[in-house]
């Protein structure tokens, strides 16, 4: 796809009707790769999302159960701020091991706790579901994670044998169907075709995009019982909000998936002036932007291993 950059005036929109077209192949697992970039610009947008989602993540995790003294696993930890959130939250006499993939990211995170002068957060490169951390723990948690693998469902019970009867298991994951419905109900086409774009880019790349009936299902079947559930999309019109620059970095950090499926250009993105564009929109039209919508999911597991049981509620 080819065509000059979009103007915060007028330009075409590509719905996503139009942008169809093969998925990727999945990596060994069934798993989609990383659809975002891997680069210190990636970890910076990683580290300005966490500042946008931070009430909402530490809320989740104190509604799912989270308290003083806790072991806690973080899955796809990345920069690290879930892992630094739920370290607050358990304190001193707790203790959180966050585990990712990427070796750079979890440099960038140990550098993060190591200035904070965190000495309950421990970082380890693995893979989720064959993670070497000895023992059991009392909450696994994670935020933008299993929406990359292929089987939600395995992958959870994989880390739900990883948690103590009783204990936690909440995670926030993203879903585009709210933000693509708010966006085709009448926000600026650059607003919208960003978002088409994004959701094409996802899709395509093999991650889940619509998270909130997949987490359902993989709780009930991995023996946790019906989850709580809640949606978070923030919105913003300020003209010095960080949301702009986040959908503009997100955006940049997506070029390459975008540019591979031939689903827009970096000259037609134009990320340089992104930002502003649509800053410029949002003053103009008085028509809120919409970062992406987070499902949070939690439960409790169950008190006995067998037998018939009781899933606990996590307010209990």
């Amino acid at each position: 796809m080819s065509g000059s950059a979009i103007t915060d005036d007028a330009h075409a929109a590509w719905p996503l009707e139009d942008l169809e077209g093969p998925i990727a192949e999945p990596r060994p697992g069934g798993d989609s790769a990383y659809v975002l970039d891997r680069s210190d610009s990636e970890t910076r947008r990683l580290i300005m999302q966490a500042e946008l989602f931070d009430k909402f993540i530490r809320r989740l995790l104190e509604d799912a159960g989270l308290t003083s003294g806790m072991r806690v696993l973080d899955v796809g930890s990345g920069a690290g701020d879930v892992a630094f959130a739920a370290a607050d939250i358990v304190g001193p006499t707790g203790a959180v091991v966050g585990v990712d993939v990427d070796p750079s990211v979890l440099a960038g995170a140990r550098a993060r706790a190591e200035k904070a002068g965190r000495g309950n957060v421990a970082f380890l490169e693995s893979d989720c579901r064959s993670s070497a951390v000895d023992g059991q723990f009392d909450a696994v948690v994670g935020r933008l994670v299993l929406m990359y693998v292929g089987d939600v469902t395995e992958t959870l019970k994989s880390l739900v044998a990883r948690v103590r009867p009783g204990g936690v298991v909440a995670f926030a994951e993203a879903d585009f169907t709210p933000v693509l419905g708010y966006v085709h109900a009448g926000a600026s086409e650059l607003h919208r075709t960003c978002w088409d774009w994004g959701t094409e880019a996802f899709r395509r790349a093999g991650a889940h995009t619509a998270m909130a009936p997949i987490l359902c299902r993989a709780f009930i079947e991995s023996g946790l019982g019906e989850p709580h559930m809640v949606l978070h999309a923030p919105l913003g019109c300020h003209s010095d909000w960080t949301g702009y620059e986040w959908l503009a970095e997100s955006m940049r950090s997506l070029l390459p998936v975008l540019e591979n499926f031939d689903i827009a250009t970096d000259e037609v993105v134009n990320v340089a002036t992104l930002a502003a564009r649509l800053r410029a929109e949002v003053v103009r039209n008085r028509f809120p932007l919409m970062l992406v919508p987070l499902v949070g999911a939690w439960a409790r597991k169950a008190t006995q291993e067998a037998g018939i049981t009781a899933v606990s509620s996590a307010h209990d």
